[in-house]
C-alpha cells in the first residue's frame, strides 16, 4: 500500500512530489502525460527568480527536479476513478491499450489540471487539426505569413494573438464583449498590459461584440462566419487558421468522492482538503480563484503537507 498517490504531472503535482519525497513517503505519481497545460504555455514571465522561461522548459525542469529525488512516475495511465475501501483509496487507471491498473493508498492528491473549452459549433470537429488549434504555442508557427483568427477574451487569447502578430500576415481577434472601459476595451478577463500591446499591434484587427457561428473550409480551414450579437448580422471572415482560447474545463470527471462546484472544480479548504477524508486536491482543477502557475505550485506543496499530516495520524 502507498502512503500517497499523486494524480497529474504539472505545476501542482511536481512540487507536491518533491515535498513528499523529502519527507520519505512511499508514493507514486500517476499521469497520462508529463507537463500538462504548463508544457503548452508560451513565455512565462512571472515565475519568481526566472525572468523569462517557456512553459515547456519550466515543466521539464520541474520533472527533472522530481526525478532527482527518485520520484516514481507511472506515465501513460489515465485515471478512471477513485474508490473508497474502509479508510483506504483505490485509484483505478487504464492505459491506451485498455489495460487496467490499480493503486491502493492511504491518501490521494488530485492535481489533474484543466483542458481547453470547445466552441461546439459546426465545422469545429471537422477541421480540428486542419486549421483549428487550441494551443497557439504548439501550432502557431505553422501559420507563418497567413491570416489567422484568435477567439477569446482572456489572457490566453491575448497571448495567442500577440504571438501570431509576430508570425502571421494578419490577425483577427474575436471577442464577445464590446469596446468599453468597463470591459477593459473588450477583454475584461485579460491583463491591461497585454490589452495595450495587442491594440498597438499594426497587423491585428479586433472584432468586438461577435460570436463565431461556423468554421468553414474544404480540406483545410478557409474561413469562419461571425454573428454580431446586437444586430444579428452575419459576417464571413477569410482565414487559414483559427486559435480557440475561450477558457478551460477541470479534469475532474473521474472524481465522485469529493464535492465539486457548478464549474466541476473540486472544492478545497485552506489545507487543500476535499470533502472526502484522505483525498486532497491542488492547482487548476480546484476552486482556487486564480489559475496561475505559482499558485498551483504553492497549492501542491500545501496539499502534500496536509497529506503527510494525515498519513502520520493514519491507523488501520
Amino acid at each position: 500500500m502507498y502512503d500517497l498517490v499523486i494524480i497529474g504531472a504539472s505545476a501542482a503535482s511536481f512540487p507536491a512530489a518533491i515535498y513528499a519525497a523529502r519527507r520519505g513517503l512511499n508514493f507514486v505519481l500517476v499521469t497520462k502525460e508529463i507537463g500538462g497545460e504548463l508544457a503548452l504555455s508560451g513565455e512565462v514571465n512571472n515565475w519568481p527568480g526566472i525572468q523569462t522561461v517557456s512553459g515547456f522548459e519550466l515543466a521539464r525542469q520541474m520533472h527533472e527536479h522530481a526525478l532527482s529525488y527518485g520520484v516514481k512516475i507511472e506515465e501513460g495511465l489515465e485515471v478512471k476513478g477513485i474508490k473508497q475501501k474502509n479508510k483506504t483509496h483505490i485509484v483505478m487507471t487504464e492505459d491506451s491499450a485498455g489495460r487496467k491498473k490499480e493503486f491502493t493508498t492511504k491518501t490521494v492528491l488530485i492535481a489533474s489540471g484543466i483542458h481547453p473549452r470547445e466552441l461546439n459549433i459546426p465545422g469545429e470537429q471537422t477541421f480540428r487539426g486542419k486549421g483549428i488549434t487550441y494551443c497557439t504555442v504548439c501550432d502557431g508557427p505553422l501559420f507563418k505569413g497567413k491570416i489567422t483568427a484568435t477567439i477569446g477574451a482572456g489572457n490566453s487569447a491575448l497571448e495567442s494573438a500577440l504571438m501570431m502578430a509576430d508570425i502571421a500576415k494578419k490577425v483577427y481577434v474575436i471577442t464577445k464583449y464590446q469596446d468599453r472601459p468597463e470591459t477593459q476595451g473588450g477583454f475584461p478577463k485579460g491583463e491591461a498590459i497585454l490589452v495595450k500591446k495587442l491594440k498597438a499591434a499594426k497587423n491585428v484587427e479586433i472584432i468586438y461584440n461577435a460570436n463565431t457561428k461556423e468554421i468553414k473550409g474544404e480540406n483545410m480551414v478557409t474561413g469562419l462566419d461571425l454573428v454580431d450579437q446586437k444586430t444579428g448580422e452575419i459576417k464571413a471572415l477569410p482565414v487559414q487558421g483559427v486559435m480557440v482560447h475561450i477558457g478551460m474545463i477541470p479534469n475532474s470527471d473521474f472524481v465522485d468522492c469529493a464535492r465539486k462546484n457548478q464549474q466541476k472544480e473540486i472544492e478545497v479548504n485552506l489545507k487543500c482538503e476535499t470533502s472526502c477524508p484522505g483525498v486532497f486536491a491542488a492547482g487548476d482543477v480546484t476552486n482556487v480563484p486564480y489559475k496561475q502557475i505559482v499558485i498551483a505550485a504553492g497549492q501542491g506543496v500545501t496539499a502534500a503537507l496536509s497529506a503527510i499530516e494525515y498519513t502520520n495520524k493514519f491507523t488501520d
